[in-house]
């Protein structure tokens, strides 16, 4: 189950460091719920069907340039529909000063209003970034989140299969461990990120040692805050009635999070199979095929050419 994600303009102004021009300390306790702006030319102009009043508000050279040329009267009409209490707050861009009118409604609503030296367009990108970024849906997973090669491989599995002894073994080959156990994700654009919970950060608990720390053990390096989950490993319990994958052709499995589908592939574990290694070789073997490498289709394109050179030899 996924949950959707908030943040105040506390959390906002503090980032960007914008200049607070009304509104006291409480009125920064305003949420941001939907991770978009709004530019108000039709607002400024009256209209304000299908406004969604959640938005945080950007105001730049035409809305300013606009505000010149429309009276006091409709002025106090539009800016009082802006300033209501769905609405985060006015951000104005390139440090322009706060219209008269404007300011008098904000500071008597007790309602934020800041100032940014960025253009507009840098401005927007910006804070759609950090929202994107803040806002986006989150989950957790039972599993170990490493980075190998660079790649961040989500190990899942049922209790028991050693996930985090194979964790273990990946760290001590020079690999990086982000989570033990539980892995917080946020969905970025259509990426999914995993990272530790603030009270795991750095743990790794082996059964019959208990918990170790990575970072007083290995280093800081061996520990990272954050990756995308590029690919799972799936560790399930060797099933000598299962026919498991051999030749590399056929279809891998994706697992789903945060509607985001991510490639799979199941490892069946047994006594003698060094996980670490196979682990390792997956992650080359999905690097090569990203780069258009693909060892199993290069297989069955051998067998083909072998087969037909055999027909022709029996047919001649």
């Amino acid at each position: 189950m996924s949950f959707e994600s908030k943040c105040t303009m506390r959390e906002v102004k503090n980032y960007f460091q914008f200049d607070q021009i009304t509104g006291n300390d409480e009125s920064l306790d305003r949420w941001v719920v939907v991770p978009d702006l709004n530019r108000p030319g039709l607002e400024l102009a009256g209209f304000f069907e299908h406004t969604e009043p959640r938005r945080i508000i950007i105001m730049g050279d035409k809305e300013m340039a606009y505000i010149d040329t429309i009276s006091e009267e409709q002025q106090r009409y539009v800016f009082d529909r802006l300033t209501d209490g769905w609405t985060p707050a006015i951000i104005l861009a390139r440090d322009y000063a706060c219209p008269p009118v404007l300011k008098e409604i904000a500071a008597y609503k007790n309602f934020p209003i800041f100032a940014s030296d960025q253009k507009t367009y840098r401005l927007m990108v910006d804070i759609i970034g950090f929202l994107d970024e803040h806002l986006s849906p989150t989950d957790n997973i039972h599993g170990v989140l490493i980075s190998v090669f660079g790649k961040g491989v989500l190990i899942t599995g049922e209790s028991g299969m050693g996930k985090s002894e194979t964790a273990l073994e990946l760290i001590r080959k020079g690999h990086v461990l982000v989570s033990d156990d539980r892995v917080d994700i946020r969905r970025v654009h259509n990426t999914v990120i995993g990272y530790a919970p603030e009270l795991l950060k750095g743990l790794l608990e082996l059964r019959g040692i208990g918990i170790i720390d990575v970072a007083k053990m290995f280093g800081a390096s061996a520990m990272l805050d954050s990756a995308r989950i590029d690919f799972v490993v799936y560790l399930e319990k060797w099933d000598d009635s299962k026919d498991y994958k051999r030749v590399g052709i056929e279809t891998n499995k994706v697992m789903t999070m945060l509607e985001v589908d991510v490639p799979q592939l199941l490892f069946p574990v047994k006594e003698g199979r060094n996980l670490a290694i196979l682990i390792e070789a997956a992650v080359t073997d999905f690097t090569l095929k990203d780069k258009g490498f693909d060892a199993g289709s290069d297989f069955d394109r051998r067998v083909f050419e072998y087969i037909e050179r055999q027909n022709k030899i029996n047919r001649g």
